[in-house]
């Protein structure tokens, strides 16, 4: 006989399901993202039709928005928010801009009215933090500038779609109800709601969250559910002030972002922020109806490409007015070509609010899927791929670039290229050991933390290219100790130091890498001798740890 199964069975039934199809998607190196929305698919209409018994899901994914956005705003601290820097407010808020406009016209071009154009243009200007992260940490990029500007850029769109969503939900909720929008009315409630709220929040920062966080922290359980508790508690708040679940969560979030407990608190609630994400994803993809989809794969397929390849042509372009190399711009354009669970998100809310139909998630959603599935391909061989572009790059590249020569007469004893985590240690030990040093590098924070450091009387900053082969004529290579590479990219090593020779330089040259792999392609630099050594310093600060252990095993005194 037939067994009939409620909605925890039916649940379950779900979840197996999406660990099934989530361990496949992982051992094809597939997002996790993609391997979900399929799942919600098979659970949806289209199939299996589970979804409309599960009633749970959807609360589910409703508590999974509001986890994740209490961890953005969590990561974003008065000062990361005072210090993103020039670089990354305009190639955001630009990129922001030129794809939100370009899209727009896309979406007009293929039939879409005016609203929905708008809404597309918009949705697809997000890129994924979870997949940028996860891919550029991979690769060992996150510190290199194009990872840099991209992290900076996704700070940027993530306070840019939350007043997205603050806007759309305050300004389209009288509109869903089929009431005439009173603009100033609605303004002043806005300002009057918004603005109590935030004095709120305010006050809880500064007199009541530190001295409650200090108690409830001495009980690692108890913080998990107290987190929780805040996060929720705040977004339903705001959504019975007229705002939004995501707004609340936001700044629940951002409340606690000062206190020294944020780390704490997100490494808690990661874990339950990716297992309530599940929910979301499935219910967004048994909610595709693949009948009012199928009109509009074209146009899904020309926001793709564009995604995918505009993003590196418009940051190529932006970068390239502030006058950085075409090559990085390149990079940071790669590492962002795709569009976000902001994305679907957003898409989703403006359909609650009425402003567009399932038709439009559908196609956003679509999107989503070819984008990141295509991202997740690229960013792992982004460097191949600028390598292979390297001819229509220099083509691209403004003629004077962001390159300064250092004042002439001056003299040192080390130049450093690159100011990542191995650089700014390895510019203080040299300091240390009272040699005066020059740091070429393409970062404008770099100053910047160097004043921080207390180092700037014994440091000069320049902004160079290393993979110009005329660059290194400009530098006082005259009377210089040691020269070092902590650039982990190979090819430009290779150019940059076969560079450094023919303008003259005697001195000993090292190169960093990361892996072993890379530390044999120097081989024959290294016999040529262009390369002097080759630095492996995750290897070297092993080596010294264990040596560090083993002094302090000899030193113990044997106990009985």
């Amino acid at each position: 006989m037939a067994i009939e199964l409620d909605t925890f069975g039916i649940t379950g039934l779900i979840l197996v399901l999406a660990a099934a199809v989530a361990f496949l998607a992982h051992r094809a190196r597939q997002p996790l993202i993609i391997a979900f929305i399929v799942v919600g698919i098979i659970v949806g209409p289209s199939a299996l039709d589970w979804v409309h018994e599960a009633e749970a899901l959807e609360l589910f994914a409703e508590i999974g928005i509001a986890i994740l956005l209490f961890l953005v705003g969590l990561k974003l601290d008065v000062t990361l928010v005072r210090s993103v820097g020039t670089v990354a407010l305009a190639t955001g808020l630009g990129q922001i801009a030129v794809t939100a406009v370009v899209g727009f016209g896309i979406a007009l071009l293929f039939g879409l009215d005016l609203v929905a154009a708008a809404v597309v243009g918009v949705a697809i200007t997000f890129s994924s933090t979870i997949i940028v992260v996860k891919l550029l940490s991979d690769q060992r990029q996150l510190d290199e500038l194009h990872g840099r500007v991209a992290l900076g850029l996704l700070i940027v769109q993530d306070i840019v779609v939350i007043v997205v969503m603050i806007v759309l939900t305050s300004l389209g909720s009288g509109a869903a109800d089929g009431a005439t929008l009173d603009v100033g009315a609605e303004a002043l409630r806005i300002l009057l709601g918004g603005g109590g709220l935030l004095v709120g929040i305010g006050i809880a920062m500064r007199w009541v969250l530190p001295w409650l966080l200090d108690r409830v922290a001495t009980s690692q359980e108890l913080l998990i559910v107290w987190s929780v508790a805040w996060a929720i508690g705040i977004a339903a708040l705001t959504d019975v002030l007229g705002f939004s679940i995501e707004v609340g969560a936001f700044l629940a979030g951002f409340a606690l972002a000062s206190t020294r407990y944020r780390e704490q608190v997100h490494a808690s609630l990661s874990g339950l922020r990716d297992f309530l994400l599940l929910f979301f994803f499935i219910v967004l993809g048994a909610e595709l109806d693949f009948g009012a989809i199928g009109a509009q794969v074209p146009l899904a397929i020309a926001l793709s490409i564009f995604v995918l390849v505009g993003s590196p042509i418009i940051m190529i372009g932006i970068m390239s007015l502030m006058g950085y190399p075409a090559r990085v711009g390149f990079l940071a354009g790669l590492a962002i070509a795709q569009i976000s669970e902001f994305s679907l998100i957003l898409i989703a809310l403006t359909r609650d609010i009425g402003l567009v139909d399932d038709e439009i998630v559908g196609l956003i959603t679509l999107v989503a899927l070819i984008t990141i599935a295509g991202s997740s391909y690229l960013i792992p061989h982004s460097e191949a791929i600028a390598s292979r572009l390297e001819p229509w790059l220099d083509r691209l590249q403004r003629r004077v670039t962001r390159t300064e020569a250092p004042a002439s007469g001056e003299h040192y004893d080390a130049i450093v290229f690159g100011h990542g985590r191995f650089g700014s240690q390895l510019i203080r030990e040299l300091v240390g050991e009272g040699c005066r040093v020059l740091l070429v590098e393409w970062d404008p924070f770099a100053e910047v933390r160097l004043q921080d450091a207390q180092l700037a009387d014994r440091v000069d900053v320049v902004f160079g290219d290393a993979r110009s082969p005329e660059f290194p004529e400009t530098l006082p290579l005259h009377g210089v100790r040691f020269i070092i590479s902590t650039v982990p990219d190979v090819d430009t090593n290779l150019v940059l130091t076969g560079a450094l020779r023919r303008a003259g330089a005697t001195c000993p040259i090292a190169v960093t890498v990361h892996t072993d792999g890379q530390a044999h392609l120097y081989r024959q630099a290294l016999i040529d001798g262009t390369v002097s050594t080759v630095l492996h310093p995750f290897r070297d600060a092993a080596d010294d740890a264990l040596e560090t252990l083993k002094r302090l095993e000899a030193a113990e005194p044997d106990t009985p």
